[in-house]
């Protein structure tokens, strides 16, 4: 299950959608853009010596460490990592602030007020500047030069070849819109919105829809495949609701400004490719009316993970039994299946998911007229496919982004179109990025930090008073078993290129952008249906590419990965101390094991089998815990918008939050025993002891700021708390927390009564 952290297969640890990554209007230390400015000239350094000595006389807090007998080094790291490391954390404290009131604030508070959020996004945080970083680095790999390998793999001469289809602009607007007109047109019988005649007599919503599932398009429902949660080692089929043009529920409910852009934007496209308007207002509410009906059924994440038999096990040769309805959704799946040459079976398994939608949205169809559904669906395509586009129709979607999302413009277009290509062939690129900016030692720490962090885990697991010794045996047999995956796949790095050729093996592509979109669109289509018949590789790299800043747990293979992209400061660098390394990455690392044994998470065994395997009393007692942080955070009240966090629909990864911060916190702790001299403080922040240290590098890596459209879109539909609070509700949870900074409980961020689950 997916924590950019989002729910799905994976639990991953960031939240921003390629949508929101970001390029920064200035050069920005954070990233160690323009490196050289902090070299360790004479200038900068005595500047930050000054500033050492002026602070070493005071304190905050209470500078013993947390182990009560470890030696305090108070050496100064004057090495190049850390004077930049000292440089971003000093521009980001806001000292004015104490940090047992507001531990966010303190840490956020002069970094949020210096940051600005770019006119292309609408949040400005940490993952999104090492985003911004990474996209660049993808520009830079995928832009031809002299010294590119003249025998490079066909892999990435493709990806070459898309890119490049991507930036030529002046061919995208020299093609126009026909090509996608003549496929609408020719495939999928015209877009009445924009025809003075269109003619209904062949209309078929089964037909349509197949036909738009051969170039990747879920709309109106959902069919796919995935691995059986019930038998980790085979495939099966998935039927569910798939999305809506406004992702959630609740922007349908009221009229709003969103909603008056949602319909402009349908206007406008229609508008600009019709020369007759006089209907366009009319099918315009019609396809709006339609979709806000459908909307009412919809269900929203905390639905999803929390009705009782949210998912139903049936077979192919039984789907219409249990889904007797008028539209066939076994023709559905059998058809777009045999479109890729696989034959179903009556015995295939099929999970079927929100069954109540999908008899509403049925019975929903048999109620609107052919030019509506028509209407709609050509409406969804084009509304994912906008990107692809000349510039006016870009603009259109931009003027609804300012709306929706709070952005003022596109990003660069080298950007999005490096974005692209890693999106689709993410491994051929990540043999480039791997091979120019990747640094091996991080793969090597990396997983003794994972050992450390793991065995803190394990130590947490045989001191819980809460857990049975059965039900605690299996947990610690779990862990053992957790497989882990660091930067990048083996093969990537090797100079035998086969497996990347063949990975990539349809991949061919020419000057035609938009034509090589529709290719790819068709080719992870048919990728996707023939995964079926495939072995379950348990020990195999993922489906993300190496080139994400993210992290991910994944429940079926009991699968922890950490790519290399978000192996980079402020989470993670080979020369820092190692208070900051455990502060980042270390609870990156905490946070995806345990989301092996969270809400959702405890319920797969060792092998990614959901099946039970605790006992009721354990159950009971994980249960009464995790109220308690559902109703903790549900009482965060989000700045500006005077609303409510969803506890409930965040709950997976607060708790992993929550632990994660605590086993890297302990993992660490073992090391200073162990270690006592090894880590020197930052100039400019000797009075931090290095634990503080530890807890102010977690905090800083949260540090967010975002419009309030962001927020709210956040809140309504992620299964992430916002950062403020991923800050907020682990530290006053943590009794060590207290301990740092010498916080006295019932202080702002001092809990008296503390939430724990792991």
């Amino acid at each position: 299950m997916a924590a950019h952290f989002s729910e799905g297969t994976l639990k991953s640890i960031s939240t921003d959608s390629a949508m929101s990554q970001t390029r920064s209007k200035r050069p920005f230390i954070v990233l160690g853009i323009l490196v050289g400015i902090f070299a360790l000239s004479t200038v900068v350094l005595a500047v930050i010596l000054a500033m050492n000595n002026k602070t070493t006389t005071e304190s905050i807090g209470t500078t013993t460490e947390a182990t009560g007998t470890t030696t305090v080094n108070n050496e100064l790291c004057v090495t190049p990592y850390c004077v930049k490391a000292a440089n971003y954390l000093i521009e980001s404290l806001d000292e004015t602030v104490e940090p047992c009131e507001d531990f966010y604030q303190f840490v956020c508070g002069t970094w949020i007020k210096n940051n600005r959020i770019p006119d292309d996004s609408n949040v400005v945080n940490t993952f999104n500047l090492l985003r911004t970083q990474l996209d660049y680095n993808v520009v830079d790999i995928l832009t031809p030069s002299s010294t590119n390998d003249t025998n490079e793999p066909n892999a990435i001469i493709n990806a070459r070849n898309l890119y490049h289809s991507c930036i030529n602009e002046q061919h995208i607007e020299d093609e126009g819109i026909n090509p996608i007109l003549s496929l609408i047109n020719n495939e999928f019988g015209g877009w009445p919105i924009i025809q003075s005649l269109w003619d209904n007599s062949t209309f078929d919503i089964l037909d349509l829809l197949l036909k738009l599932r051969k170039y990747n398009n879920n709309i109106l429902f959902g069919i796919g495949t995935s691995v059986d949660d019930r038998n980790s080692t085979e495939y099966d089929l998935r039927i569910s609701q798939s999305d809506l043009g406004l992702g959630q529920r609740e922007y349908y409910m009221n009229e709003s400004k969103i909603t008056v852009a949602y319909r402009r934007y349908m206007f406008d496209l229609a508008s600009l490719l019709s020369n007759d308007t006089s209907t366009i207002e009319h099918d315009v509410n019609d396809m709006y009316e339609f979709e806000k009906e459908i909307a009412k059924h919809y269900w929203t994440t905390v639905e999803q993970r929390h009705r009782p038999n949210a998912t139903i096990r049936t077979t192919v040769g039984k789907l219409q039994q249990l889904l007797n309805t008028t539209f066939d959704f076994t023709n559905y799946l059998t058809s777009a299946y045999a479109s890729a040459n696989v034959t179903l079976m009556d015995s295939d398994l099929v999970i079927v998911g929100e069954i109540d939608y999908l008899y509403n949205v049925s019975s929903i169809i048999e109620q609107v007229s052919p030019r509506t559904l028509q209407n709609y669906v050509i409406w969804r395509f084009m509304m994912h496919r906008i990107d692809t586009l000349p510039k006016r129709f870009r603009t259109i979607k931009d003027n609804f982004d300012h709306v929706f999302r709070g952005t003022t413009t596109e990003r660069a277009r080298t950007v999005i179109c490096g974005n692209y290509v890693n999106t689709f062939m993410g491994f051929a690129v990540s043999k480039l990025y791997i091979k120019k900016y990747f640094d091996d030692n991080a793969r090597n720490q990396s997983y003794e930090m994972i050992a450390n962090i793991r065995k803190a885990f394990i130590d947490m697991l045989e001191d819980s008073t809460w857990m049975d010794s059965m039900s605690k045996t299996k947990a610690i047999e779990k862990a053992l078993a957790i497989d882990e995956k660091i930067g990048y796949p083996d093969y990537l790095a090797s100079d035998n290129v086969t497996q990347l050729e063949i990975q990539y093996a349809d991949y061919v592509f020419d000057s035609s952008f938009i034509n090589n979109i529709f290719k790819l669109l068709q080719i992870k289509a048919k990728e996707e249906f023939q995964v079926l018949r495939k072995h379950v590789n348990h020990k195999g790299w993922g489906s993300s590419p190496p080139t994400v800043v993210n992290a991910f747990y994944t429940p079926s293979k009991n699968q922890i990965t950490f790519p290399a992209g978000i192996l980079q400061m402020p989470f993670f660098h080979k020369d820092a101390p190692k208070y900051l390394n455990y502060g980042g990455i270390g609870v990156v690392i905490g946070h995806e094991i345990t989301h092996g044994f969270d809400d959702s998470g405890r319920q797969f065994d060792k092998d990614g089998n959901r099946i039970p395997w605790w006992t009721h009393e354990t159950i009971e007692k994980f249960i009464e815990r995790k109220t308690c942080i559902v109703d903790q955070y549900s009482n965060f009240t989000v700045p500006n918008l005077n609303i409510h966090a969803n506890g409930n629909q965040t709950q997976g990864e607060d708790i992993a939050d929550n632990g994660g911060l605590r086993e890297a916190f302990y993992a660490y702790q073992k090391f200073t025993q162990a270690n006592p001299d090894a880590d020197k403080r930052l100039p400019g922040l000797s009075k931090y002891s290095p634990t503080q240290m530890f807890f102010i590098n977690y905090a800083h890596t949260w540090c967010t700021k975002m419009t309030d459209s962001y927020a709210l879109n956040r809140v309504l539909s992620d299964v992430h708390s916002l950062g403020q609070f991923r800050v907020i509700g682990p530290t006053s949870n943590f009794a060590e927390f207290d301990r740092a900074f010498d916080c006295k409980p019932g202080q702002g961020n001092s809990r008296v009564k503390k939430c724990t689950v792991w």
